[in-house]
C-alpha cells in the first residue's frame, strides 16, 4: 500500500488542486501527477539504497495485497434513493447497474460494498487491483465526459474536486444521474463518507456494516501504538519530480489526522504552515524540523529514491534527512481516508516505530525506527 485535488483519494489529483491540496490540489490536486505515471498498480515504494547500511524506507504491509476486501455477501440494493449532492443537486438513483466512479477513493468504497461487478470504469487513481482492467475514463487527471457517456453509465460518483467543470456539467446535462461528495480530509470523514456512498447505492445495511467493520480495525491498530513512545515530527512531502513539484504539507495537507493517530506530529502544520502546501525551501524545512518524512511512494520513485530526495535543497540537513528516515505508504490509499485506511495507520506506525502492524512488518526494507522525536 503506498500511497492520493489533494496529493487522494484524491490528493495528487491536479495541479489546481495541488494549491490547495485540497492538495489542494486534490490534493492535491495541483499535485501534476503527470509525473507520476499512470495507474499501474504498481507500486514499489523503493528507496535508495544507503550508505554503509543506512536505513531504507520500508514498503508498506499491504505493498504486495493492493486490493479491496469487499464485505460478505452482495447486498440488494433498495432503490430509488433520492440524495442531496454537495453541489446543491437532489438526484434520484434508481439504477446502480453502470457505475463510474471518478475517484479512486470512490471506486474503493463501491468495491467494499459489494458492489464492485456493477463498476464499468475508473479514473486514473484507482488503482487497486480488481480495478485494474477497467476502462480509463480520465485524461492525464482530467475527466473525460465523452469517455464516461460513451459506457452508458446510470450513475456517476465524483468529489467536489473532481473536474473540469465543464465535464461535470456535460454528463450532468446528458441526463445521467450525477452524485458529488465532499472529499475526506481526516478520520472523522470516514463513517460519514461510507455512509453517504452507501444511500446513494441504495445499500445503507451495507454502509452500516462496512462502517462497523472500518471502525473497528482502525482502534485496534491504534492500540498497537507503543504506549511510552515519543511524538516524532513528521513532514509530509509531495513530490512530482518530472514535474518539478516539491512541496510541504501544511494543516490542511489532509495528512494531519493519519500523523496524529499514529502518535505523530505533523511538523509543517506544528511549524505554523496554515495552508495546504507550500513550496519546498531549506528555511521552511528547518523550522519543521522533522525527524521523519512522508511521501508517496509515486513521489519517491520521482525523485530518485531516498537519495534524490536529500538533494532537495534543506532536506539532508532536517534531522529526518541527516538519518534517512522516510516513510513511503501508496499513492493510491495515503489520503483516501476509507476502508482501506487502517491499513494506512498500521504501516505508518510500522515504519515509524520498528513495530510490526496487522499486515504483517514491512518487508525487512525497514531501517531505524523513527523514535526519539521532539514533538
Amino acid at each position: 500500500m503506498r500511497t492520493q485535488r489533494r496529493p487522494s483519494s484524491t490528493a495528487a489529483r491536479r495541479p489546481s488542486l495541488t494549491a490547495r491540496f485540497r492538495l489542494g490540489a486534490a490534493l492535491l490536486a495541483v499535485l501534476a501527477v503527470a509525473a507520476c505515471g499512470t495507474d499501474a498498480g504498481a507500486g514499489s515504494g523503493s528507496g535508495g539504497t544507503g550508505d554503509g547500511g543506512a536505513p531504507k524506507t520500508s514498503a508498506s504491509p499491504a505493498a504486495h495485497r493492493d486490493r479491496v476486501e469487499p464485505l460478505a455477501g452482495k447486498p440488494s440494493p433498495r432503490l430509488p434513493a433520492r440524495v442531496e449532492s454537495a453541489d446543491g443537486h437532489t438526484v434520484t438513483v434508481r439504477d446502480v447497474s453502470r457505475i463510474v466512479p471518478l475517484t479512486g477513493s470512490l471506486s474503493e468504497l463501491v468495491f467494499s460494498l459489494g458492489l464492485g461487478d456493477h463498476v464499468v470504469a475508473k479514473d486514473v487513481t484507482a488503482t487497486f487491483e480488481q480495478a485494474r482492467k477497467l476502462p480509463l475514463v480520465t485524461r492525464a487527471h482530467d475527466v473525460s465526459a465523452e469517455n464516461v457517456l460513451s459506457l452508458h453509465p446510470t450513475l456517476v460518483l465524483a468529489e467536489s474536486t473532481t473536474g473540469p467543470a465543464e465535464a461535470i456539467e456535460q454528463i450532468r446535462d446528458a441526463g445521467v444521474p450525477l452524485v458529488i461528495l465532499d472529499p475526506a480530509k481526516s478520520l472523522d470523514d470516514v463513517d460519514t463518507r461510507i455512509h453517504a456512498v452507501a444511500r446513494t447505492l441504495g445499500v445503507p445495511d451495507a454502509g452500516d456494516a462496512l462502517a462497523r467493520r472500518t471502525d473497528a480495525r482502525l482502534a485496534a491498530e491504534r492500540k498497537k501504538i507503543p504506549a511510552h513512545a515519543d511524538h516524532p515530527r513528521v513532514a509530509f512531502l509531495y513530490l512530482r519530480g518530472t514535474a518539478s513539484v516539491y512541496l510541504l504539507g501544511g494543516a490542511e495537507s489532509g495528512a494531519s489526522s493519519l500523523l496524529e493517530a499514529a502518535g505523530a506530529v505533523d511538523a509543517g502544520k506544528e511549524s505554523g504552515l496554515r495552508k495546504d502546501f507550500t513550496a519546498i525551501t531549506s528555511e521552511a524545512l528547518a523550522k519543521a524540523a522533522p525527524d521523519a518524512i512522508l511521501v508517496m511512494s509515486k513521489g519517491l520513485d520521482s525523485v530518485g529514491g531516498v537519495d534524490g530526495l536529500l538533494k532537495i535543497p534543506g532536506v539532508a540537513e532536517t534531522p529526518a534527512g541527516l538519518d534517512r528516515r522516510v516513510v513511503s505508504v501508496d499513492d493510491g490509499v495515503l489520503l483516501n481516508y476509507g476502508p482501506r485506511t487502517d491499513e494506512v495507520l498500521a504501516t505508518l506506525v510500522d515504519q515509524l516505530y520498528g513495530t510490526s502492524g496487522s499486515g504483517g512488518s514491512a518487508s525487512g526494507k525497514g531501517g531505524k525506527s523513527v523514535t526519539g522525536g521532539r514533538g
